[in-house]
């Protein structure tokens, strides 16, 4: 049974040298505990696919206790595609030894928090002229519309808000290295988040690396 992709939590980055002395920087993801928490089939649910939980917590609903059976009280639920469901069994383990070094990998998880940020930093606006007596307008956005007509502000405009903590995906992380029996894998370059977050690690439609 091959799975298309697990949980796993960022532990942070670090460097590996490759065999010419290059530094590689990579990303650390803990992969150890991924337990199948039910198997999906066509003549159930209408599609197959494997539901993995990742993860602890303390207090659950008695629905999740029901449905996680005597598994654990895991903190994150995800599906994931497989290419056999018949050979997955409920409470059976998934680990990142599904992956090979070279595989390119996408990897999902929720971004840093920013709190308020003003367009510039948050869109990446210019800002206004520095000169000719625009002391006021290094930052701001300019005009956000028309008066009479619409005589509103058009939906969906770029400004100032809340920015951050939204779900974002890197693609095409080559993985560097696969520690199957610590259940370790680092992938190269950075992911979304700030380090303990769990992410989903997923093979890449573009399959092995070229390098």
């Amino acid at each position: 049974m091959s799975v298309e992709g697990i949980l796993g939590r960022k532990i942070g980055m670090t460097q590996v040298f490759e065999d010419d002395g290059t530094a590689v920087p990579v990303t650390v993801i803990d992969t150890a505990s991924c337990t199948i928490v039910q198997v999906k089939t066509k003549e159930k649910d209408g599609y197959e696919a494997v539901q993995l939980g990742f993860g602890e917590r303390k207090h659950i609903t008695k629905p999740l206790q029901g449905h996680m059976k005597d598994f654990g009280q895991f903190q994150v639920l995800r599906e994931f595609g497989t290419d056999d469901v018949k050979a997955a069994e409920a409470g059976g383990k998934v680990g990142c030894d599904i992956f090979e070094v070279g595989d390119l990998v996408d990897v999902s998880g929720t971004t840093k928090g920013k709190g308020f940020a003003g367009v510039v930093k948050r869109w990446g606006f210019h800002g206004g002229p520095k000169t000719h007596g625009q002391s006021d307008r290094h930052r701001s956005p300019g005009s956000i519309g028309a008066g009479t007509s619409p005589g509103r502000v058009i939906k969906g405009l770029k400004m100032g808000g809340h920015m951050g903590t939204g779900e974002a995906t890197t693609r095409n992380l080559k993985v560097v290295r696969v520690d199957a029996d610590k259940g370790v894998l680092l992938v190269r370059g950075a992911v979304p988040g700030n380090e303990g977050i769990v992410v989903r690690v997923r093979k890449s439609p573009a399959g092995k690396a070229k390098r």
